[in-house]
């Protein structure tokens, strides 16, 4: 008997030994964001097959059976593959981390349809930014990476303050849809083309643009593009991350965060601090605060609840434009020093998402936004002359915006066996109160020395007003697979825009009523083909109708002299992509052909101020391209560009004397649109030596070609090209493993450029660029799974 029992306990130790010698366990994460991968395979290396040994769940665990096995490969589309053998970790648990790939044949996106998939689905031009990008630039602004994307100029007007290019001229209006999480961060009608510096930069894991109409899934103003910005959740494990960088130019910046998993719960905490002050520019000192939280409780795996909050604090001067003289003899000093920006923003969502079953998936979003934009801005300090161009006074205005919303987005999706299809259906509801002040100034200037000396606020008010704003929506997008290489998407979107005016200043006082409501409603349809030869070659088609009803800023500004229509757009787009040379070589192309009807151009008043205005008809036809090849694993090249054609087909401007009362039309019909360079070009050559892990450096090249400033096509600006250099260190292994410390050049020849140009009949106003900029930053990273 005592025999029987030494052979069970031997036996029953060797297989324990056995199963712990011959199954691998353990954790693949994102080698940067350390969030846990779901769904990335564990194949065989050794085998002609590549079998596959297992997944990834949920939370990037993994168990497989390595008995016999010399090599396992570790992969996931969007990552670079990583080979282990097996002999050096059996027997161990072995966490995996992987890197974003830089050659990214068919990256994951969501914002095609609010649902994860393959780039190569999608029947649009989209772009992504992962996080590898974003971590090798150390951006101080968020031009410095979305300008990295074919099609896209992102025009820095300092100190995070923006505008935006994308299938438009340089344009401040709103003509496209800024996301977090696919949550729009402001509601439609209240539109700044400066919000991007309500974003946390220090909290953002990727960044999707979609270039072109995306009104049939997101509504209005995502014309020109969408642009979505995809926060970091928790890590698996714990992590965090801090950093100091600054400028030779006094710029200042403090970046943190953190997070952990533990069980069911995950939690992540991030942002930075940055401030300026004694710059390159005149009165352009500034001071930033931004956080966004994040929370993840997983009832089961297939329920799961992601509440998250994001606040963005911005105090900033702002020096306004330099006129000729200044301009080219880089003489940066403001003429006033008075204006400013103050903005606080808020936002806060909560989001349950639920499987029902392998076919069906729900999720709802409850969010909320609250917003103040105070400011005493530059733009709006006009000289009043006289009917021969005498100068007689100055004038101004302080102004605040507020406004808060409560919304609701939930979406459905089914698939059906029929044809391989899939059904998203999904509603949109924003309420969004909002209230605006503008009160007139008296500004004194000094005429000999272009120089406005001080101001005096005649607590009139030119504007006082509150609007019941209320967006409901609903959305339906159907996709078929008839064959394994076609799909066909079909999308629809009923959008109803109300606005409910009460206007504080009494009648009598002002040209608008004491109440008056608007709507604007239309159906935004869209059609997209694509069709996949494999091996990583494919193309695709669609239409789709994009539509922009009047901001309440444009409705209901006293400044505003005629009276706006909803704008209607027509896209027609084609493009495709293909890799070569053992997928060393990825090229994507796309041709577009958007027809603007009544769209609402910006136009230059003779007091140097601007209103907007329908124009009749516009045109704006390009191609946009980008090249991305890797002949060696440590040497990557980037080439990215759009070359496009914005024209008025049908376009005149009514400009009136205030002196002498009359007014002078002018017609611009076939003239090209002002502010729209012909061709935008970014490069990129990016070399990480194998000898040297962790170290990166990469050069880059920005292109703006010459462009008309004003819409006669009488005066252009020659634009500029531009060079930056980059280089970092990550500390791989050793007692520093984890630091880091990077240094950039920004405009290393030292360029005189303006990011962008006006022209009045008074002469050429330069938004000047920063000279030559070095900065140098340290950071210290640390995770545990």
């Amino acid at each position: 008997m005592k025999r029987y029992l030494i052979l069970l306990i031997t036996f029953i130790l060797t297989k324990t030994l056995t199963y712990g010698q011959t199954t691998l366990q353990g954790t693949v994460t994102d080698a940067i964001t350390h969030e846990a991968i779901a769904g990335a395979s564990i194949c065989k290396t050794d085998a002609k097959t590549g079998e596959k040994l297992g997944m990834t769940n949920a939370k990037g665990h993994y168990s497989i059976n390595v008995q016999g096995i010399t090599q396992i490969k570790f992969a996931m589309v969007g990552y670079s593959a990583r080979i282990v053998e097996v002999s050096v970790v059996k027997g161990q648990k072995l966490d995996v981390a992987l890197e974003p790939s830089t050659v990214d044949l068919q990256p994951v996106v969501v914002t095609a349809s609010r649902e994860g998939q393959a780039r190569q689905d999608a029947p649009i031009a989209i772009s992504k930014i992962n996080s590898t990008q974003i971590k090798d630039t150390k951006a101080t602004a968020l031009y410095q990476l979305l300008n990295k994307v074919a099609g896209v100029y992102m025009v820095n007007l300092g100190n995070e303050q923006h505008t935006m290019a994308i299938r438009q001229p340089i344009t401040y209006n709103a003509l496209y849809l800024y996301m977090e999480d696919g949550v729009p961060i402001r509601p439609t009608g209240i539109f700044n083309h400066n919000s991007l510096y309500e974003i946390n930069m220090s909290g953002v894991k990727d960044i999707e643009v979609i270039k072109g109409p995306a009104s049939s899934l997101y509504g209005s103003n995502s014309i020109g593009g969408a642009v979505n910005f995809i926060t970091q959740g928790p890590p698996t494990g714990y992590a965090g991350n801090v950093s100091v960088q600054g400028d030779n130019y006094h710029y200042r910046r403090v970046d943190a965060d953190g997070g952990f998993t533990q069980g069911k719960f995950g939690l992540y905490l991030g942002g930075y601090v940055a401030h300026q002050a004694d710059s390159w520019q005149d009165y352009s000192d500034f001071d930033k605060y931004s956080a966004n939280f994040k929370t993840t409780y997983d009832f089961s795996a297939k329920t799961k609840l992601t509440t998250s909050a994001a606040y963005n604090y911005l105090n900033t001067q702002t020096p306004g434009s330099l006129d000729s003289a200044r301009f080219y003899d880089r003489s940066y000093g403001s003429n006033q020093r008075f204006t400013y920006r103050k903005v606080k923003s808020f936002r806060a969502s909560t989001r349950l998402d639920h499987q029902w079953n392998d076919k069906n998936s729900t999720f709802v979003t409850l969010f909320f936004r609250g917003n103040s934009t105070a400011q005493l801005p530059s733009y709006y300090i006009s000289d009043v002359r006289d009917a021969n161009g005498v100068y007689k006074s100055s004038n101004g205005q302080v102004n605040d915006q507020k406004f808060n919303s409560y919304g609701l987005l939930a979406q459905h999706r089914v698939d059906f066996d029929f044809l391989h299809s899939r059904l998203i259906g999904g509603v949109y509801m924003d309420d969004s109160p909002s209230s605006y002040y503008a009160q007139y100034l008296d500004i004194t200037k000094d005429v000999a020395n272009n120089y406005y000396t001080s101001f005096n606020n005649t607590g009139r008010y030119i504007d006082n007003y509150k609007i019941k704003l209320f967006n409901t929506a609903a959305y339906v997008q159907y996709e078929i697979r008839p064959v394994e290489a076609l799909r066909i998407v079909g999308g629809l979107r009923y959008d109803r825009v109300h606005y409910n005016f009460d206007n504080e200043i009494p009648a009598g006082q002002t040209k608008y009523k004491q109440q008056e409501t608007n709507n604007f409603n239309i159906v935004a349809p869209k059609l997209g083909i694509t069709y996949n030869f494999g091996n990583n070659k494919g193309i695709y088609a669609n239409y789709s109708v994009g539509f922009q009803p009047p901001e309440t800023g444009d409705l209901y500004s006293s400044r505003q002299l005629t009276q706006l229509k909803q704008a209607t757009f027509d896209n027609y787009e084609a493009g495709g992509w293909f890799s070569a040379f053992n997928k060393k070589l990825y090229f994507e192309l796309s041709i577009f052909d958007l027809e603007g009807h009544n769209e609402i151009i910006n136009q230059l008043l003779p007091d140097n101020t601007t209103q907007n205005q329908n124009a009749g008809a516009t045109r704006h036809r390009g191609i946009e391209y980008s090249l991305t090849v890797a002949p060696v694993k440590e040497l990557t090249f980037r080439f990215s560009g759009t070359n496009a054609k914005h024209t008025y087909v049908e376009y005149s401007e009514v400009t009136t004397n205030y002196t002498t009362g009359a007014n002078t039309v002018t017609n611009y019909d076939g003239k090209r649109m002002n502010n729209a360079p012909a061709w935008i070009a970014n490069s990129e050559l990016t070399y990480k030596p194998q000898y040297l892990p962790g170290f990166r450096i990469a050069t880059e090249w920005q292109h703006i070609n010459q462009y008309f400033t004003n819409p006669a096509n009488t005066k252009t600006y020659s634009g500029y090209d531009i060079y930056n250099l980059r280089l970092g260190y990550d500390v791989k292994s050793s007692v520093l493993k984890g630091a880091g410390i990077w240094f950039n050049v920004l405009n290393l020849t030292n360029k005189l450029y303006a990011t962008t140009v006006t022209s009045s009949q008074y002469g050429d106003t330069y938004n000047a660029a920063p000279p030559r900029t070095y900065t140098l930053g340290i950071s210290y990273s640390f995770s545990k799974y």
